[in-house]
């Protein structure tokens, strides 16, 4: 008789029947590895059932009346620190994806992306993955650059070039290990992809944070955006 597998227990966060019901059929008929454990349709019963069920990952929809998504988030991971938290919404900006990172939420995800996309990534973040969708994370890398250029860089010694000499401090395998990082690849993943062993992977994540001052991906990842690293 086979071990029983342990499966990724959800909690889908939305205000939208539609769309939070659809996400569970499809979950229900494409990813026998997840289970969604309730659905909560507004801020409060998220952190309800949140607190009562202790899902692994909360997909939580960003705007929704009374409480949102980001003070939603606060709240849970003040109470449940472990639990990951993926931000799903139509809106792509970039002042409510900051802080929602800032908070500690480790995906932001668009929700017209491919089914298969979104479950693939529910994987990514349960193995110790962040991921963002591209399209945002080149609004976020653009923001800042912006913001740079209205503040005026010389005014302040914070300037580009000492931002940059974050990156510059890296040696080329730490940087394409912290591009992989940005793109929310897991350890795993990274050492697959690069063709390398997994403990060399974790490693060199050791040296980045080190280096960078930081100590989880979510730090990692800000940083890195703030420092102009450019994703490919």
């Amino acid at each position: 008789m086979e071990a029983a597998v342990d499966r990724i227990r959800l909690l889908i966060v939305d205000d939208q029947t539609l769309f939070a019901e659809s996400l569970r059929t499809v979950i229900r008929t494409d990813a026998p590895d997840m289970e969604v454990l309730a659905i909560a349709f507004d801020g409060r019963t998220a952190v309800k059932l949140a607190c009562e069920h202790k899902p692994d990952i909360i997909l939580m929809d960003v705007r929704m009346p009374g409480m949102n998504g980001v003070e939603c988030t606060r709240i849970i991971k003040e109470r449940l620190a472990g639990v990951q938290i993926m931000m799903l919404t139509t809106f792509d900006d970039d002042d409510i994806v900051l802080e929602a990172l800032s908070l500690g939420a480790v995906g932001y995800l668009l929700k017209d992306i491919h089914p298969g996309f979104l479950l693939n990534a529910i994987r990514s973040v349960h193995r110790g993955g962040v991921l963002i969708a591209p399209q945002v994370a080149k609004k976020i890398v653009e923001r800042v650059n912006l913001s740079r250029e209205e503040r005026g860089e010389r005014r302040s010694p914070d300037t580009a070039e000492a931002r940059r000499s974050i990156l510059d401090g890296l040696s080329q395998r730490e940087r394409e290990v912290l591009g992989e990082i940005a793109r929310g690849l897991s350890n795993k993943e990274i050492a697959e992809r690069m063709c390398i062993a997994e403990q060399t992977v974790k490693n060199h994540v050791s040296v980045v944070y080190s280096k960078l001052g930081v100590h989880d991906r979510v730090q990692a990842l800000r940083l890195a955006f703030e420092a102009g690293l450019e994703l490919r």
